[in-house]
């Protein structure tokens, strides 16, 4: 069931953050059993990928994601409005453009965080989109890139894309150095200003703004949101200890009932498991988003010791998840 728009810009009160080679639609289904409510968003896709692309590969979704958002890469105002009408005919509750991924082939394809230096382009980019979209059109940004002033920047930046029509934007609380460090490392080494964003929100308090980077929980999330803060998109956090981020996010952060246990999640993912592989599908596509499930209890090193050897073998079926779990169930009882 698809989600109108305000209710999405609730369900971004806690949001699983784009993460390239992780958030693809199996991860996406295994977080949505853990929680109801939290926003999920899709790797990102390039709008030519779109347009000329294996629309159904790159795009697909199960309907029980809802809600799930795609994140688009571009530059182009004309090839990103068409691939945000391609994308909404898919069923996606928001189109999200990447302002802020540093990789050099985002760099060298001029989108991504590159577009720090360009906000009159994003705000055309947006505007098109917008104007091709019947859901929610958002932007993801750092604070600024290299030698960027982000107290200079940052409120410019956002002034244009909210002139442009963006409601929502989720800002990762870090610059970006496209020059001198790996992707991975700018997702550790610039030092983050959370107080930036905070005053962001101060500065536009008609805009819904969620703050990203390096949050690694639940109550660090409340935190946020008690201090005015309309949104916690969580990343790394939510793929390597996904229960502890969203096991209680429904209950926590929705106010709504407490989630399933870990059991009743790897309950929900079996017939999910046996249809992909019915389909075709090889077994390990699934599960190695699901390493993390037992993440500091008794007997999390065997589940995902089992899950990493055998998930890959040619025949590998449920049997593999079955074996996984002896060990976590023998330490439990």
């Amino acid at each position: 069931m698809k989600t109108t728009r305000s209710n999405i810009s609730a369900a971004a009160r806690l949001s699983v953050a784009p993460m390239m080679d992780w958030t693809d639609r199996h991860c996406r289904f295994f977080h949505r059993q853990i929680s109801r409510d939290a926003l999920l968003y899709t790797e990102m896709v390039t709008a030519p990928a779109v347009i000329h692309g294996d629309r159904e590969r790159l795009l697909g979704f199960d309907a029980a994601e809802h809600p799930v958002a795609l994140q688009l890469g571009g530059s182009e105002p004309a090839e990103l409005a068409e691939a945000t009408r391609v994308a909404a005919d898919f069923g996606y509750d928001e189109i999200n453009l990447n302002v802020g991924c540093p990789s050099d082939r985002v760099q060298s394809g001029c989108f991504g965080a590159v577009l720090m230096e360009r906000p009159g382009l994003v705000a055309d980019c947006v505007a098109a989109m917008i104007a091709a979209s019947p859901v929610e059109v958002t932007v993801k940004c750092r604070i600024g890139i290299d030698d960027q002033v982000p107290e200079e920047v940052l409120p410019d930046f956002l002034a244009r894309v909210s002139s442009a029509g963006v409601t929502r934007v989720a800002i990762h609380a870090r610059k970006a150095w496209l020059k001198g460090l790996s992707p991975k490392e700018n997702r550790d080494i610039p030092p983050l200003d959370y107080p930036l964003v905070q005053r962001m929100k101060a500065a536009f308090p008609h805009l819904h703004i969620s703050v990203n980077g390096g949050i690694t929980g639940l109550k660090q999330a409340e935190g946020f949101l008690a201090d005015g803060l309309d949104g916690v998109m969580v990343g790394r956090a939510a793929y390597h200890e996904p229960y502890e981020v969203l096991g209680r996010a429904d209950a926590v952060i929705f106010g709504g009932p407490e989630g399933p246990d870990r059991f009743e999640v790897i309950d929900r993912m079996r017939p999910y498991i046996a249809r992909h592989i019915a389909t075709g599908g090889r077994l390990h596509q699934i599960p190695r988003h699901m390493l993390g499930l037992f993440h500091g209890q008794p007997g999390a090193r065997h589940w995902r010791r089992i899950l990493s050897e055998r998930a890959n073998r040619p025949g590998a079926g449920l049997e593999v998840i079955e074996a996984a779990l002896e060990p976590v169930r023998a330490e439990a009882a």
